[in-house]
């Protein structure tokens, strides 16, 4: 006899998820790395980021479309570091 399982939602306690540093500081047009799982690597441009820095909205490259990513999601996106142009004299 199978045995009747409740998953009562309503009684967990609820936590503050906290983005990593990184994440506070990206910005719209920033390129990212965003790593789902170890191999699963892609780069994109910041679309957009909520204003506590828990969600950002990554355009990947090589027209793979628009995804969102949350912090809860275990997913990485870490700012690419950025070309310095250097002048000549």
């Amino acid at each position: 006899m199978a045995k009747r399982r409740i998953n009562d939602f309503n009684t967990a306690p609820l936590r503050r998820i906290e983005p990593d540093h990184h994440w506070r500081s990206l910005r719209q047009g920033d390129r990212v790395s965003v790593t789902l799982t170890p191999g699963y690597e892609s780069a994109g441009i910041v679309d957009a980021i909520t204003g506590d820095a828990t969600a950002v909205w990554v355009e990947l490259d090589g027209g793979r479309g628009r995804t969102l990513v949350h912090i809860s999601d275990d997913v990485a996106v870490v700012p690419l570091e950025k070309a310095t142009v250097t002048e000549e004299s």
